[in-house]
């Protein structure tokens, strides 16, 4: 079972959008995926298609006791996905779990419950270096980085890079940066293009060949409780995770048969 953190020590990078419609077309490609929302603003449960203020069990309830993940806690959700669901509960886990034993892993232990049912794993990480993104770097495998291709993300880059390194040395060993994806990329910018040729300059395959395109259904597809595969798979921000979907998939693959 393959673990992804989503993360981006940087808000409005396109991260809940990546965590959804990943997991989506992962779905298309026959795949068993669950979608860890690790946000106290419960965007990716709402992004696809559950009421976040109505759970009977949330990550909240996980992070206090992963035991509970041996049940059938797990809400399908319409886009043919499992989701341990969040809301505003879980800014609370934090305070709650400072005292906590092995606070770090809580996470990493409740998915140990259930690897048997998920083939991947996602988990969309807060945007902010907290307790609860350190749960997701110590249950993840590998770390996806959304980014958006401005000059100040750079800088935000090294600092995740750091973090990562960070996590690697103290807590999880076989954690490892998976790739890089572009996101909102305008090509008619030519800073946005700058940045984007550095990027592959400095990291080189670590940044997935697909970018994601500025696309206006991406932006509306979570209004309506959907992710933009199902929303308008015929977009080109879908058409656009589809295929970075499938340069996920195809590099994971091939690692497994190394």
């Amino acid at each position: 079972m393959h673990v992804l953190a989503i993360t981006n020590q940087k808000g409005g990078v396109g991260k809940t959008t990546t965590a959804v419609n990943v997991s989506a077309a992962l779905v298309k490609l026959g795949q068993r995926v669950l979608l860890v929302d690790l946000d106290p603003q419960g965007n990716a449960t709402t992004g696809s298609g559950l009421d976040k203020s109505n759970l009977s069990h949330s990550v909240y309830d996980v992070l206090l006791d992963p035991e509970i993940a041996k049940g059938d806690i797990f809400s399908a959700s319409t886009a043919g996905y499992d989701v341990l669901p969040a809301n505003r509960n879980l800014a609370g886990a934090e305070v709650e779990l400072v005292e906590g034993e092995r606070r770090e892993f809580r996470l990493k232990e409740a998915l140990s419950f259930c690897r048997d049912r998920y083939d991947l794993v996602l988990i969309d990480c807060p945007p902010t270096l907290n307790l609860l993104t350190i749960n997701g770097l110590s249950a993840a495998t590998k770390v996806i980085i959304p980014m958006q291709c401005e000059y100040y993300a750079l800088e935000g880059l090294s600092d995740l890079v750091q973090t990562v390194r960070r996590v690697r040395g103290h807590l999880n060993p076989n954690l490892e940066i998976e790739g890089i994806v572009r996101t909102l990329l305008d090509p008619r910018n030519a800073l946005a293009q700058q940045v984007s040729d550095q990027l592959q300059k400095h990291f080189g395959e670590k940044v997935y060949n697909t970018p994601i395109p500025r696309n206006i259904r991406l932006a509306e597809a979570p209004s309506h409780g959907l992710t933009a595969i199902d929303y308008d798979r015929s977009s080109k921000g879908a058409k656009a995770y589809v295929a970075l979907t499938e340069e996920i998939l195809n590099r994971l693959t091939a690692v497994n048969h190394q």
